[in-house]
């Protein structure tokens, strides 16, 4: 990637809302990197600069600082946004427009009014400003409550563009209404860069599983947050016990949200209380970034897991996975790709989500040419996605004077593929 930096006023400064380069859940660290590169691709065809600034919450890694596009904003925080006191909305002022990924999931009420109030008081922030501001690919919804909906609507109305990742947010932003500015793409995570490894010729099957802390410890609040049907910690340990019994499995647990401040949300811990259980099983290392987990993930004969940038991670690899959907954003992508090994855990029981995941294990040839095919649509997704970016940026260049640099950002970045 061209790290070359062109001064302010002589390049566009993106905004990049709900992005994080130090989560310590991978996913979103994901979606970052990627939209990053997908950006720098977009400037190159756009023939204009960029320098950006992020905003969102912060962790305790670290991936993508040493772009000196970089500039991390504050953490923004629902009481000093309240009180005034936050520093987010002077930050944009510097801003030329704003991409909001909502974290790929958190533009919704599932997780708690909370969470959805500080999410939609940024955006009408950003509106406030006079702000061009992009919903880049995310799961839309679900809004459960009648306030919530309306309040979304009325922001999503205002926006410039706005781009759901799966076919059922797409299908629910034509439902209330909106129609010009929408858009139907997929994760921009299957652009995430790696280096796939090269794969040992020792007779072992690589079966990764992400288990996910959230899922197995009830949610942030405990007593099956989710609404799940089936007993996911009980499934996890039935997947184990099937897999361990054949000596030529290599059971890996792959961690895949790190986050020492919520234990219930840590995928180590549940990895942990497995891997006491279970001695033959392996455990990951923790990962210093969503490219290099996965660049691990690439090295799997098939995967299975909870926390959808995981599978993603496999998928966009080219590795049989099986997702164990807990919110319909798995569903609405995968069946948005034409690929229905899904193990639903808010329609299935234990039996059924069990044999399907060990069918697609037995299947995982079959799978692996339906994951080709479902990348060639994401990635012709993306370009599309990309193009619109490029047009964007250069309209907005030319309405704010930039001047457009053909060779500004010759190297494009990697795209993941």
């Amino acid at each position: 990637m061209n790290r070359a930096v062109t001064p302010q006023g002589k390049s566009l400064t993106i905004g990049l809302l709900w992005h994080s380069f130090s989560s310590d859940n991978l996913g979103v660290g994901a979606l970052s990197q990627s939209q990053l590169a997908i950006c720098t691709e977009a400037a190159a065809q756009a023939g204009v600069a960029l320098r950006f600034v992020v905003f969102g919450t912060r962790g305790g890694s670290s991936y993508g600082l040493d772009d000196a596009r970089l500039k991390i904003g504050n953490t923004i925080a629902l009481r000093e946004l309240v009180y005034r006191r936050s520093t987010f909305p002077s930050e944009l002022n510097e801003c030329d427009l704003v991409l909001d990924i909502g974290e790929g999931d958190s533009f919704a009420d599932i997780y708690g009014f909370k969470r959805f109030l500080t999410f939609i008081l940024t955006k009408v922030i950003v509106l406030a400003k006079r702000k061009p501001l992009i919903l880049s690919p995310q799961t839309i919804g679900p809004f459960d409550s009648w306030y919530a909906r309306l309040m979304a609507t009325q922001v999503m109305k205002r926006c410039q563009k706005v781009f759901a990742r799966d076919t059922l947010s797409f299908n629910y932003l034509r439902q209330v209404g909106l129609r010009d500015n929408v858009a139907e793409v997929v994760d921009v995570a299957f652009r995430l860069p790696y280096q796939a490894p090269a794969k040992a010729d020792d007779g072992k099957v690589r079966i990764g599983i992400n288990v996910s802390g959230l899922l197995f410890s009830g949610g942030y609040t405990g007593g099956n947050q989710f609404g799940l049907t089936l007993d996911y910690a009980a499934l996890t340990r039935t997947l184990l016990t099937e897999w361990s019994k054949n000596p030529a499995h290599e059971i890996w647990l792959i961690p895949h949200v790190i986050s020492d401040d919520l234990p219930r949300d840590d995928d180590r811990i549940a990895s942990a209380q497995l891997k006491q259980e279970f001695p033959s099983l392996k455990l990951a290392p923790e990962f210093a970034s969503p490219s290099e987990a996965k660049s691990f993930i690439a090295g799997m004969d098939f995967v299975t897991g909870a926390r959808m940038h995981a599978c993603i991670a496999a998928f966009s690899s080219g590795v049989p996975v099986v997702p164990i959907a807990y919110s319909r954003k798995f569903n609405g992508l995968f069946s948005m790709l034409g690929y229905s090994w899904v193990a639903d855990a808010k329609a299935m029981n234990n039996a059924d989500a069990a044999a399907i995941i060990l069918r697609g294990f037995e299947q995982r040839a079959q799978l692996a040419l339906e994951v080709q095919a479902g990348n060639q649509n994401a990635f012709a997704r993306l370009d599309g996605y990309t193009a619109t970016l490029a047009q964007i940026f250069r309209q907005v260049a030319e309405r704010k004077g930039v001047p457009l640099q053909p060779a500004v950002l010759a190297e494009a970045g990697a795209d993941g593929r």
